[in-house]
């Protein structure tokens, strides 16, 4: 009988959920809070059977791993970025790729002004401060929003959503997409711009575009060197999309005021034991882990792992779309599907 796997499954409601979704005779579901390689391990040659995965971000999809999954013909990852799964790998063995488009716009959107607003008015110093019983108010005087530029990189789902919040705090937008939406602009009331100049303008840049060969290192010394002195950097997309070592300096040097940062790089390997093992002889990963290890004990640095998609909410839109995902697989009219 063939197999359903989840892997990455740390949310103990959607099992019931997932039994109740996918009873169906004609496949064995198989739900694991661990990550793909621990699985493989564990399943042995049971995986052989194994038609269907469902990983979330934090599990690697590399043509090792569809080596040990002969019979695969499904990846519907958790998530709506894919860059965990080699999908020229999953091509050549005629695997089909889906993922979850839309699930979280306003869930990220807000947590991006959940950083925003951390930064400027200094809310982690503020609550260490107090944890000291200290009450005075030096150096603690932050920035009002409004009146300030907001500068987007990215204006897909999420950041259309940003720009609404924004446009709410009474703020000015510029973005940069090689896509624009003139129309979108118009209603919303943001300009589009070149990147250079959105970066030039914006108090605030905010990154909300998908890690691509292209996107990779897009804020490096030469594009930081750019923006406002003091300015804040917030990265709620993929930590790729930022050169850590570039951002570290930046920050030494007070180009950068601050960053709000929700992934970095490497950070698979900073919160991943299985990953952090595999990675030992990754020598590239491990220098980007070092250096966002080295970002996070930085006062003006403002993390949180990868959990800006995570609020109840939008797991269950996440869940519901998957199981949809895989019922339109096994109907023969795959949705979702990603590498096309």
């Amino acid at each position: 009988m063939a197999t359903v796997l989840f892997v990455d499954l740390d949310r103990e409601w959607a099992v019931p959920l997932l039994e109740r979704e996918l009873a169906d005779g004609a496949w064995r579901l198989e739900l694991r809070r661990e990550g793909l390689g621990r699985v493989l391990d564990d399943l042995g040659p049971a995986a052989a059977e194994v038609e269907v995965l469902s990983p979330f971000i934090g599990s690697r999809v590399g043509a090792a791993e569809l080596e040990r999954l002969p019979a695969l013909r499904l990846v519907s990852t958790r998530s709506t970025g894919f860059d965990h799964v080699d999908l020229e790998a999953a091509r050549q063995r005629g695997v089909t790729v889906c993922n979850v488009p839309v699930y979280g716009d306003n869930t990220v959107a807000e947590h991006t002004f959940a950083l925003i607003l951390s930064l400027s008015r200094k809310l982690r110093e503020t609550y260490e401060r107090v944890r000291r019983d200290e009450f005075n108010l030096d150096r603690l005087e932050g920035f009002d929003l409004r009146g300030k530029t907001l500068g987007l990189v990215g204006t897909g789902h999420i950041g259309l959503r940003v720009i609404q919040i924004a446009r709410g705090f009474s703020m000015q937008v510029v973005a940069f997409d090689p896509r624009e939406q003139p129309l979108l602009a118009d209603v919303l009331g943001f300009t589009y711009a070149p990147l250079e100049q959105v970066l030039a303008r914006a108090d605030i840049v905010s990154l909300h575009a998908p890690l691509t060969g292209a996107t990779r290192h897009m804020i490096n010394a030469e594009t930081l060197a750019l923006m406002k002195r003091g300015a804040l950097l917030i990265n709620t997309a993929r930590g790729g999309l930022v050169d850590s070592d570039a951002l570290l300096e930046a920050l030494r040097s007070g180009q950068l005021g601050g960053a709000g940062l929700d992934v970095l790089e490497g950070e698979g390997l900073l919160l991943d034991e299985d990953q952090a093992r595999a990675g030992l002889h990754d020598l590239e990963a491990m220098r980007a882990a070092v250096l966002s290890h080295m970002l996070l004990g930085r006062d003006d640095v403002i993390f949180t792992p990868h959990l800006g998609f995570n609020s109840r909410e939008a797991n269950e839109r996440i869940f519901q779309t998957t199981v949809e995902n895989i019922r339109a697989f096994y109907r023969g009219a795959p949705r979702n599907v990603v590498g096309r």
